[in-house]
């Protein structure tokens, strides 16, 4: 049987997240600092700019080891939203002393582009 496709059917998988914990026996504590460096290695594929700078990133708490990032993306249709959680939890997954990493995609609050670093603007040529 032929089962008819619906638009969803077409769309990007927009409430994708990502998960997994690691076999960690390391006392040494993971800070902000390190996460962000490893994020700001994921470029958006349309726009030359790491996410972090691109304001795409909501909240990175960290606990006992484990990480959880929520981000968002410029706008809900786009194509690598099913991917872009995963990408962003490997770039995390080079820290040693991580526990687990959670990568939750959000929509709320909207992004809007006051939320773009300096350097990202001047990157883009936005002012």
């Amino acid at each position: 049987m032929i089962k008819n496709k619906e638009l969803n059917d077409f769309l990007p998988d927009n409430k994708a997240s990502y998960f997994k914990e690691f076999q960690n026996f390391s006392k040494e504590q993971i800070n902000k600092d390190e996460i962000i460096k490893c994020i700001k290695t994921v470029l958006d594929p349309e726009i030359p700019v790491n996410i972090y700078d691109l304001g795409l990133i909501y909240n990175i708490d960290i606990k006992n080891n484990d990480v959880i990032i929520n981000m968002t993306l410029t706008n809900p249709n786009c194509p690598v939203a099913g991917s872009m959680p995963k990408n962003v939890g490997k770039s995390v997954e080079k820290i040693n002393s991580l526990n687990s990493i959670r990568v939750n995609l959000v929509w709320e609050p909207k992004w809007h582009k006051d939320l773009m670093s300096e350097d990202a603007k001047l990157a883009l040529d936005i002012f």
